[in-house]
């Protein structure tokens, strides 16, 4: 197992792609922490899903949009474990809307929830790492941060952000031993995405090199790479995993 006996967090995974990522990382033996903000039951049948697999994990509540909820979270399982190896910041929400008719508010949740949470995570836990001289952090992008798309401005905008965050962070940390990445997912079939493919159902083929959208799965596998030793001389880059997408 690629991952034995590491201490692995995931943000915002009770459920879709995040789900998927926490499963993955414990099957390669990680220990994986399964952040969840309001769905407990949620998060708890990851846990449970893990546990049948032989795995191992535990749930956490924070609000990552918390710089003081994180910075506790960070504290306290490092205390509890002594180390923490892997960071996938994965929390992420939309509020979709044409910038006219889009509210301060629903930019301002869209931020937060999906770069505000990155800036959190990295600076709680890359105190821990450096201590360490050793840590893998991937960061959950989109291929909207880099094309856009009508009515999610906000999203884009965070998604973007993210992409040059993830290059200055690895620049940043490099010299620590520390590797920072993001995958960009396409049309990946999560409740988060159901709307979009219901509306292009019958275009996928005209947009999506391989005719179908990608599943979860696929984008864990991903993540659980570049969490590996496997990935040791990768850092800065932004992983597309979209299909071969071509709009």
């Amino acid at each position: 197992m690629r991952l034995k006996d590491k201490i692995a967090i995931v943000t915002g995974a009770s459920r879709g792609i995040g789900k998927f990522i926490a499963l993955s990382l414990a099957k390669e033996g990680a220990l994986a922490i399964i952040n969840f903000k309001e769905k407990q039951e949620k998060a708890q049948e990851v846990l449970d899903n893990i546990k049948e697999e032989g795995g191992r994990g535990e749930i956490w509540q924070t609000d990552v949009t918390s710089w003081e909820k994180v910075k506790e979270m960070m504290d306290d399982i490092y205390l509890k474990y002594g180390r923490i190896d892997i960071l996938v910041n994965n929390a992420g929400t939309t509020m979709d809307n044409l910038i006219l008719d889009m509210s301060k508010d629903d930019w301002d949740m869209v931020i937060n929830t999906n770069l505000g949470s990155v800036f959190n995570c990295v600076k709680a836990v890359a105190q821990y790492m450096i201590l360490q001289k050793s840590g893998r952090i991937i960061n959950i992008s989109s291929i909207s941060g880099e094309r856009g798309g009508r009515g999610q401005a906000n999203y884009a905008a965070s998604k973007g952000g993210i992409n040059a965050f993830t290059r200055a962070a690895a620049m940043e940390l490099a010299s620590k031993g520390i590797t920072v990445n993001a995958v960009a997912p396409g049309l990946i079939d999560t409740k988060m995405s159901e709307t979009v493919i219901r509306r292009a159902k019958g275009h996928i083929k005209d947009f999506v090199a391989l005719r179908r959208p990608g599943q979860p799965e696929e984008v864990a596998k991903v993540v659980t790479f570049l969490a590996s030793d496997d990935a040791s001389y990768i850092t800065g880059e932004i992983v597309k995993v979209d299909g071969g997408f071509r709009a």
